[in-house]
């Protein structure tokens, strides 16, 4: 008899893949647009099993406290703005569209108001290039360069934890409990490792199969493994 794969188990809302969103502290998002400048101040640095950085949690002078990615070289005290305005200093949050050319800035929106979607990962940044009518051209950490609207928030500075994948996790149990931390499958295990009831790959004879492994873009979630509409299969010809 036999069973689901890897591929089709997960999203079924079993204990093993679940998010454990229960235990999250909450979402890093900027704070509602306003256009005059609100100062806020950080009151505590949280760890969110969610979230790759440290976050930062403000309170501004109108009462509402936000969780907010914090940079490096912020600290428990440390003074914070937002709106139209604020200076150019690690942890506020400006408009792309007065953030000055050569900036490092974090969090950016992908439309304004959304609360940030581009460059949330511990220790990472991004630069402002140029500034094209209303637009901004801004280059992502992957060194490529999108294009935003000047209405997009984005925060100064970069984002604190930068160094945590330089500590090396020296066992498999340390990774495996990491990754299950942030819900992750983990390890990743190839189809021709498995039992035949496992994969449509699996098996003991051999590492190959003697049949072909392509399928097709249209095929079924539970048939979709192997090269999936390759262009070309074998050994490229020179």
């Amino acid at each position: 008899m036999g069973k689901n794969l890897i591929q089709q188990a997960r999203g079924k809302g079993g204990p093993r893949y679940r998010a454990p969103s229960f235990r999250y502290k909450g979402s890093a998002v900027h704070k509602n647009i306003s256009d005059s400048i609100v100062d806020g101040r950080i009151i505590d640095l949280v760890k969110c099993q969610g979230h790759s950085a440290p976050l930062a949690k403000v309170k501004y002078d109108t009462g509402e406290q936000i969780l907010m990615l914090a940079p490096e070289g912020i600290r428990v005290g440390d003074s914070v703005s937002c709106g139209q305005g604020a200076k150019v200093k690690a942890g506020n949050t400006m408009i792309l569209g007065e953030i000055p050319e050569g900036t490092l800035i974090y969090n950016i929106e992908s439309n304004p108001g959304d609360g940030g979607k581009f460059c949330r990962a511990s220790g990472t940044f991004a630069r402002v290039l140029t500034k094209i009518g209303g637009e901004v051209v801004v280059e992502l950490p992957s060194k490529k360069q999108k294009t935003f609207q000047s209405g997009c928030r984005a925060n100064i500075g970069i984002i604190a934890g930068g160094g945590r994948k330089e500590k090396p996790f020296l066992k498999a149990g340390r990774k495996y409990y990491a990754m299950k931390a942030k819900n992750k499958l983990w390890p990743i295990v190839c189809g021709q490792s498995m039992n035949a009831v496992d994969h449509p790959h699996g098996g003991s004879k051999s590492s190959k199969k003697n049949y072909p492994y392509t399928v097709s873009r249209n095929a079924s979630p539970g048939a979709k493994v192997g090269a999936i509409a390759a262009r070309r299969t074998g050994r490229k010809k020179r």
